[in-house]
């Protein structure tokens, strides 16, 4: 599999009720896997998935989403979408056992951490 940029990983990380996120159909897109499959595995699992490391949107939250990205190609799908914090991105690991998904995963987890420590530089240089 050829190294994502964390440009690309960046890119799918979305703020939604205060906490940065990804969306189930971008984290499948990643992980080479449909949408269906990866929601039906963390349905068998659910348990490992408590509401800070995955939510639903509200319908509202969905539509701002749609609108405030219109030229991103969000899928018009049935559900609502599945949102994944950090620490759900990396439960995720668990239970999609595949070489392509542990990949991505360190990937991701290597994008939160520069985004964490971009935050803390940035926060520095305000405070001087």
């Amino acid at each position: 599999m050829e190294k994502l940029a964390i440009e690309v990983i960046n890119s799918k990380i979305y703020t939604i009720c205060g906490e940065k996120v990804m969306l189930d159909s971008d984290l499948a897109k990643l992980y080479e896997v449909e949408t269906k499959r990866l929601n039906e595995q963390v349905k068998r699992n659910i348990e490992r998935f408590p509401i800070d490391f995955m939510f639903q949107l509200t319908e509202a939250e969905h539509e701002k989403l749609r609108s405030h990205f219109a030229t991103t190609n969000f899928s018009m799908t049935r559900t609502l979408p599945f949102a994944f914090t950090e620490h759900g991105i990396l439960m995720l690991s668990s239970v999609l056992r595949s070489k392509t998904a542990i990949e991505v995963n360190i990937q991701i987890m290597r994008t939160f951490t520069a985004l964490r420590r971009y935050a803390l530089t940035y926060d520095n240089l305000l405070k001087k």
